[in-house]
């Protein structure tokens, strides 16, 4: 059988290693690509690539995406209207364009102040490391509805307090938010914090909450949530052993 992939064999193993580099499956599939040859990476292939391609949508849409953004700087010269600012300013959040992202939200808070632009400009100061911008906007995103964005405003916020030294009230928020949800992004900062204040038995209580999910969520949400995975994981190697 091993003959129906020669010589295309060494090329899915090439593209079943590069996924799995990028992705970074469950380690067994490493030994069935390697060992299994042509076959195991057919196999991996369709197990775990195809599945992925939902996933990698948005890489396909980056040159649509940057056309649109050149459309909309080139439109904004001559109609700089709130609008056109806010699709251009979720436009350069999707392409990671963050300084350039929080300046449309600067501009369209100084003309209409209201909750989502201040809570995508706090995203932006998130991605950028500026904290104590976050932290200013986030509060009062959260004092407008402290269950906006389904309660990761809030979560968001005790994230970055924790980034700028107000770890006690950071512990307080991420003990309510967490009796409401269930992000991993939530439950991983939570646990990071935890270990940086050395409490080490209740991080490695949430990063082991956090795996334990692997187990019933459906396969589609387990590749979304793979990268919080990997950082649990990560985590708990890093933390005394009990």
């Amino acid at each position: 059988m091993f003959f129906l992939f020669y010589p295309y064999g060494i090329i899915l193993q090439a593209i079943a290693i590069l996924h799995f580099a990028r992705r970074r499956p469950d380690t067994f599939w490493l030994w069935i690509i390697i060992i299994g040859g042509g076959l195991g990476a057919a196999a991996y292939i369709v197990i775990e690539v195809i599945p992925d391609a939902g996933l990698l949508r948005s890489t396909f849409q980056i040159f649509p995406r940057r056309r649109h953004i050149k459309q909309l700087e080139a439109a904004i010269v001559d109609n700089p209207s709130v609008g056109n600012y806010e699709e251009l300013g979720y436009l350069y959040l999707e392409d990671k364009k963050y300084a350039q992202a929080r300046a449309c939200f600067d501009r369209i808070i100084a003309q209409a102040d209201t909750t989502d632009p201040r809570y995508r400009r706090a995203l932006a100061a998130l991605e950028l490391g500026d904290y104590p911008a976050a932290v200013a906007d986030l509060e009062q995103v959260v004092a407008a509805d402290a269950k906006f964005d389904y309660n990761r405003a809030t979560a968001l916020l005790a994230f970055a307090l924790g980034k700028v030294g107000q770890t006690d009230r950071a512990l307080a928020i991420f003990a309510e938010v967490t009796q409401v949800s269930t992000l991993s992004e939530t439950e991983y900062n939570y646990a990071s914090l935890l270990a940086q204040e050395g409490r080490a038995a209740e991080a490695r209580e949430w990063a082991e909450r956090l795996l334990r999910k692997k187990v019933t969520m459906p396969s589609y949400l387990r590749r979304r949530e793979r990268p919080w995975f990997r950082r649990a994981s990560a985590l708990l190697r890093r933390l005394p052993r009990k």
